[in-house]
């Protein structure tokens, strides 16, 4: 065999270190990996924590928690007021919508009357008002209008809300919200002073010393609209001024519109007068308004909504919220009488 020459032995020599080193170096890596195995992508991703966004600033005791009208247990920490007059009329659309604003908001419901028009029947209240508002029934505390007494004594009124709607022809009672009395009065009958409704006014509200108070009913003392200043309840407003009482919730004009504090004669008083808010918005025709009253600070005429009051131990907020389309709302915070 012929020899290989030596320059040819030392690159073969020279191949095979290097060849060795390399696969010394493959067999490390493989080692490495195999102790330490590179991690899915999906595993790289840090797990989503949710968080809340804001914690309650302050919790009830379950123990101190009351039940609110027409709901098994409060689980607000304030109660919430919600609801509008002048309601439901079969051939127009916009109760459903105003319903569809209530969907979405727990808590007490009321009416500020007219709920059936258009003579409160038992079919208006049963194809009317039923499918609509008549799916808050059981957490609504009603006041008629004077479209339920274009039925004799309102009969079919008291006979659709049964017990929530006061004894049987007088429709007047109250009831606790949390740190709030309620009351909810008749404008259809005798409310002079002296009538027995007045007399049981005034009872009912030394019997019950709250630091805030609401009262709501159909025909407003004071209004811009069309049927303008109603007298008719003017003793009752001259009952709750004396008592300190803070709000006042009225319907009858199918308008929205806020006054600022007032006394029973429609004097400006911050500090000691009621505050009343007509809402007359529920779902029958609005209208304009008629002649612009003292002490008004907020009109519409185009909006139909309902107005939530959130209801603090000693003050209150309000919000007109407008059915889906529209933009109108008013809302603000006040302390109630005592307090300021």
């Amino acid at each position: 065999m012929t020899p290989m020459p030596k320059l040819l032995q030392l690159e073969l020599i020279l191949f095979a270190i290097l060849g060795g080193c390399a696969l010394v170096q493959q067999q490390i890596e493989i080692q490495a990996q195999s102790k330490n195995p590179p991690l899915p992508s999906a595993a790289v991703k840090a797990k989503p924590v949710t968080v809340p966004s804001k914690l309650p600033s302050r919790i009830t005791p379950a123990a101190s928690l009351k039940p609110a009208p027409g709901k098994a247990t409060v689980t607000a920490l304030d109660p919430v007021f919600v609801g509008a007059g002048d309601i439901a009329e079969c051939s127009k659309p916009e109760d459903e919508l105003t319903a569809q604003l209530i969907d979405k908001i727990p808590g007490t419901v009321f009416t500020a009357g007219d709920d059936a028009y258009p003579n409160g029947t038992t079919e208006d209240f049963q194809k009317c008002y039923d499918p609509t508002w008549g799916r808050f029934k059981a957490r609504t505390y009603p006041t008629p209008g004077n479209h339920e007494y274009n039925s004799p004594n309102g009969d079919p009124y008291y006979a659709y809300f049964g017990s929530r709607a006061g004894a049987v022809g007088k429709g007047y009672y109250s009831y606790d919200l949390g740190e709030w009395h309620v009351v909810a009065l008749n404008s259809n009958i005798d409310a002079q002073t002296g009538s027995e409704q007045e007399r049981w006014l005034k009872a009912d509200l030394a019997a019950h010393p709250k630091a805030c108070t609401l009262a709501y009913w159909h025909h407003p003392v004071f209004s811009s609209g069309l049927h303008g200043n109603n007298p008719k309840m003017k003793d009752i407003w001259q009952t709750l001024y004396d008592a300190g009482v803070d709000v006042v919730v009225n319907g009858h004009d199918h308008q929205y519109e806020r006054f600022a504090a007032q006394n029973p004669e429609g004097k400006a008083e911050p500090k000691r007068g009621i505050r009343e808010f007509v809402v007359g918005t529920g779902g029958a025709e609005l209208r304009e308004l008629a002649s612009l009253r003292p002490n008004s600070e907020v009109q519409n005429t185009a909006t139909y909504g309902v107005i939530k009051f959130v209801l603090q131990p000693k003050s209150y907020s309000w919000q007109f919220i407008p059915i889906p389309g529209k933009t109108f709302t008013d809302k603000g915070t006040q302390a109630c009488v005592s307090t300021s």
